[in-house]
This record gives C-alpha cells, sequence and structure tokens, in this order.
C-alpha cells in the first residue's frame, strides 16, 4: 500500500498534534522566545525542524534497526540525552534577567547546529520519529514515503514550534521584572526535569 490521501491527512494531523503539544523541544523554545525574542530564536527553531526532519530520516533509512539490534546503544542514547536535559534545566534556571532595555545582554540563544543535536537526545522526538516511520510509513515504495514523511514533518514542525517562540516572544514585557522572570524560568526548568519521567520510568 502507498500513501492515499485518507493515510497522508491521518499522519499530518500526527505530525501536528505531535508537533505543537508541550515537550522538551517546545519548552525550550518557549523560553527562548522569552529570554532572546523572536528574531533571535529563529535559528533554534530553524534547528528543530530540519534537524528532526534528518532524524526521521535516519530512523526511517536504517537506524531504527541497529537500536533494535543492540538495545545498549538506545539505553545510552536515553541517559546521554536525560544527562543533557538536566544540564539544559539547570541552565535555564540559573540565568540571569534581562538588562535594562530588555536584551539578553551576554546569553545566546541555542544556535542552529545546537537545536538540531539536540533532537537525537531529545526523548520526545525519538517518539515521534518512530511512531512515523512505523505507524504511517506504507512499505510500497517504502523509500519514497521515508522521504515524504519526512518532508510533511518538516513543514508542518516549523509554524507549530515558532508558534511557541511567538508566545514567548509576547510574554517579554509581562516578564521583564526581574522575580517574574526568575518565577518563569524557574517553571521552564521544572518542566524540563518533568518531561523526563516517561524516559526514565
Amino acid at each position: 500500500m502507498s500513501f492515499t490521501v485518507d493515510l497522508l491527512a491521518a499522519f499530518t494531523l500526527f505530525a501536528f498534534v505531535s508537533s505543537i503539544t508541550p515537550g522538551p523541544n517546545n519548552t525550550l523554545l518557549l523560553a527562548s522566545g522569552v529570554n532572546f525574542g523572536f528574531r533571535r530564536s529563529i535559528p533554534h527553531a530553524l534547528g528543530v525542524s530540519i534537524g528532526f526532519m534528518l532524524m526521521v530520516l535516519a530512523v526511517g533509512l536504517g537506524l531504527g534497526a541497529v537500536f533494535k539490534a543492540v538495545p545498549v546503544a538506545y539505553t545510552v542514547l536515553r541517559y546521554a540525552g536525560a544527562a543533557y536535559l538536566l544540564y539544559l534545566a539547570y541552565r535555564i534556571a540559573t540565568s540571569g534577567p534581562m538588562s535594562a532595555d530588555g536584551s539578553a545582554g551576554e546569553r545566546r540563544p541555542m544556535s542552529f547546529l545546537a537545536a538540531a543535536a539536540f533532537q537525537w537526545v531529545n526523548p520526545k522526538a525519538w517518539v515521534m520519529a518512530i511512531g512515523a516511520i512505523t505507524t504511517y510509513t506504507p512499505a510500497d515504495g517504502y523509500i519514497a514515503n521515508v522521504f515524504v514523511v519526512a518532508l510533511v514533518f518538516a513543514i508542518v514542525n516549523l509554524p507549530s514550534v515558532c508558534l511557541w517562540v511567538g508566545c514567548g516572544s509576547a510574554l517579554r514585557r509581562v516578564l521583564q521584572e526581574r522575580r517574574w522572570l526568575m518565577l518563569f524560568n524557574g517553571l521552564m526548568a521544572a518542566l524540563l526535569v518533568a518531561s523526563l519521567y516517561p524516559l526514565l520510568r
């Protein structure tokens, strides 16, 4: 079976729901929008979408089979991802307030490459990628269908993650006061830590 209109519609809905719902990426993008604004967070958002597209391609073209054959490799990756998420949570929780003009001072948003690389240690990204390949990719014309899945995910994912950046950017004025910004950053850090629960249980 190849892609039908119904199957493509169902997959597009899956891509939208999994992209727009809270997770490590969207938490980081919301915090980036607050701390750095929309424009400076664009490389971060692009890194998420393009990095995830490349992950879907890799999973579809054989990486998933490697993890099935060598389960310890996936386990190591999971715990490396957990450690990196804890590091990011610490960085957010201890980041200083904006300067008097509303800028982030010396702090910098996550770069395109860092955001793309983060997908490989993001537990939600792995669940999304594996779910897309195993559930929605028809076997007939499999290689071409993997590319379709990756492309649709990228098209749906980018505006979804940009919405989180936009929401964060809209909150900048509200959070210019030090105590509210510190409270927000602490909450974002706590949500990142909480996102590890499904990974480590």
